[in-house]
């Protein structure tokens, strides 16, 4: 017999802990995994990760995660600039340890946008780029 009735209290006094980031370092260039990184670098890491992976393609994620940029050839130019600045911002914000988005800047070059951008975490805060094919 199950019992009914019962009910989990919530708890106050309960504190979210912060998880450490320590995650396995991707060597991009060699295609192997190469020790553990923390902190900085592992952001940096899933930064980069998050825009190469294209959302909704890959069964291996979740659709929260990776960057909308298939479906922007061809736009025009004023549309990608404020579109950009939405997906990255919205793909990057599903980490936690991404706090803010900021300091958009856009540079066309024939059928490629250069997108810099600030990555504001709760410890730090650096530049970041991604070239998109449009």
């Amino acid at each position: 017999m199950i019992p009914t009735g019962g009910q989990l209290a919530a708890n106050p006094a309960a504190a979210t802990i912060e998880q450490p980031s320590r995650t396995w370092r991707l060597d991009f260039d060699q295609g192997r995994i190469s020790g553990m990184i923390d902190d900085r670098e592992a952001v940096l890491q899933a930064v980069y990760k998050i825009l190469q992976t294209e959302r909704y393609v890959y069964l291996a994620y979740s659709f929260d995660y990776g960057f909308e940029g298939r479906n922007l050839i061809g736009r025009s130019p004023s549309f990608v600039r404020s579109e950009l600045r939405r997906r990255i911002s919205e793909a990057l914000l599903q980490d936690s340890r991404v706090q803010e988005v900021r300091d958009f800047s856009f540079e066309s070059k024939g059928d490629t946008m250069l997108v810099r951008f600030t990555v504001v975490t709760s410890t730090d805060r650096f530049e970041q780029e991604v070239s998109i094919h449009v």
